[in-house]
């Protein structure tokens, strides 16, 4: 009985092995290499063309500011019609509180921080709630070097959460006025929550579509991009509106 005992636990851990690497696809190169093409597919489906796509080892940047990282799920659905975001929005259960936690690097723009937060909570008739968190967090705003002329980078969402990282780029936007920091601030967080570029034309996006009922340019709009230092400083009329419509 021993003898044949021995040989059965063998196969009982080997099973166990198998099952837990076939568990955890994340840790197999090729599975990883898939899912990037995944991502890449993606990212064209948004209307980036491939230009403005910067491939990095963990992620693509896209427009210098969004971030795709390479392990994000894909949203099994296309993209919606009739929206200037990316089809993927933070699920109602986390959208209510998505909880910021501010790195070291980043408490010396606290101040900057509350501002553009106070900004999403205030909008009227919208589910998007920041808190700030010392603990466990949905996002992390972190100080990074991205070099000259890029301000910030945002994460767009991924599996009904909120896009985990927020990069801004403090030796680059120090100069800048408080409102104007507050303002690169704001803007990554819409990315996080969704938003792509009010001013996708201009900046040379293919193709996207506004939100239903909030369509049309906007030259107020904080969520246009290429506008680090001089651009619009609260969310605009628009802005406000096509946040409720997508998180009412």
């Amino acid at each position: 009985m021993k003898n044949m005992l021995f040989p059965l636990l063998l196969l009982v851990i080997c099973f166990a092995a198998c099952k837990k690497s076939a568990d955890a696809p994340a840790s197999d190169p090729q599975t990883q290499n898939d899912n990037a093409k995944k991502v890449l597919a993606y990212i064209h489906d948004l209307g980036f063309p491939s230009d403005k796509i910067v491939e990095n080892t963990n992620e693509f940047i896209v427009e210098e500011d969004i971030i795709f990282p390479k392990n994000m799920e894909v949203p099994a659905e296309k993209v919606r019609p009739e929206q200037y975001y990316t089809g993927s929005l933070v699920a109602s259960g986390w959208v209510t509180n998505i909880r910021l936690k501010i790195d070291p690097s980043m408490t010396s723009m606290t101040s900057e921080i509350n501002s553009a937060i106070a900004q999403w909570n205030g909008v009227a008739n919208c589910s998007i709630f920041w808190s700030v968190v010392s603990g466990t967090y949905d996002v992390l705003i972190v100080d990074s070097n991205l070099g000259s002329g890029v301000c910030g980078q945002g994460t767009f969402p991924s599996g009904g959460r909120a896009g985990g990282t927020i990069r801004i780029n403090k030796a680059q936007i120090a100069g800048n006025s408080f409102a104007q920091r507050a303002r690169t601030i704001c803007h990554e967080m819409g990315h996080n929550v969704s938003f792509r570029h009010t001013n996708w034309s201009a900046i040379g996006e293919s193709s996207a579509t506004p939100v239903p009922g909030v369509g049309g340019t906007d030259a107020s709009s904080l969520m246009n991009g290429g506008q680090c230092g001089s651009g619009a400083t609260t969310l605009s009329t628009k802005d406000k509106q096509a946040a409720a419509a997508l998180y009412p």
